[in-house]
């Protein structure tokens, strides 16, 4: 029938591990860090020229920094716009860089943040609609905070306290909302216009028992309905937000 193919079309590789990988919202480019410190963007062809038999190659690569951190690149995320791009790492900081689509280019100063006292795990980009201007959210081991920076400024101005364990995961689906799932096995539901947790979860992630396993990743459907969350035990658990229950636990094929 119509099932959709899987067809290589790029292959990057890094003398070390990969540990992101994200589109720029305008579709065109990708933008990959690894633990080499090397952050790269790439382009791709046009889908419509790939074939099934198609021949992976080289991606073109547009821009390429070696030492683009002191450390491991753990995460990077686009702003809504593709107008910004973050990057977190084991040496404890954040790059905010401004971004030219026209040449794919890093450009003009970057902003260095130095708030986390631990491996930044995650950040994500939040749009603040109000005043059309762009937030960034990060969080990591350490202290276990999460900071809100304004991208104007470069300028943190909010800390979020609440998880008990290093912070693996955030998203954000739109608006002032945002999760973040932690090694403390709970995922909190952040509302910035509240500044503060307005709810906690602890997924369960073995049936019939009350046992949790540390949140290695998280998803939000674009409806704020559903989440799914990715744990370290390899389980998988889709979970109702609105009516507040686990709707099916999967595990893994190990």
């Amino acid at each position: 029938g119509n099932r959709p193919r899987f067809v290589a079309v790029t292959n990057l590789e890094d003398v070390q591990a990969v540990r992101c990988a994200e589109f720029h919202p305008g579709g065109q480019l990708y933008a990959v860090g690894s633990n080499s410190k090397t952050l790269r963007i790439c382009g791709y062809p046009k889908l419509g020229d790939v074939r099934e038999d198609h021949q992976t190659y080289q991606p073109m690569v547009l821009f390429k920094r070696t030492k683009h951190h002191k450390g491991s690149i753990y995460c990077l995320a686009w702003s809504p716009m593709g107008d910004l791009m973050a990057t977190g790492s084991n040496d404890k900081t954040v790059k905010l860089m401004k971004f030219n689509a026209d040449t794919s280019n890093l450009e003009g100063e970057e902003v260095e943040l130095s708030m986390h006292d631990g491996t930044v795990r995650d950040i994500c980009f939040l749009e603040d609609t109000s005043n059309k201007s762009s937030l960034l959210i990060s969080g990591g081991a350490g202290d276990c905070k999460i900071y809100v920076t304004d991208c104007a400024t470069g300028t943190p101005f909010q800390a979020l306290s609440g998880h008990t364990g290093h912070v693996l995961s955030l998203y954000t689906w739109g608006g002032a909302m945002f999760v973040s799932g932690s090694h403390d096995k709970t995922i909190r539901f952040w509302d910035l216009r509240t500044r503060g947790c307005v709810n906690m979860v602890t997924p369960c992630t073995v049936p019939g028992t009350r046992q949790g396993s540390p949140v290695a990743s998280l998803c939000v459907d674009p409806s704020g309905r559903l989440l799914v969350s990715g744990h370290e035990d390899s389980s998988c658990v889709l979970y109702d937000i609105r009516g507040g229950r686990s709707v099916q636990i999967g595990r893994a094929h190990v």
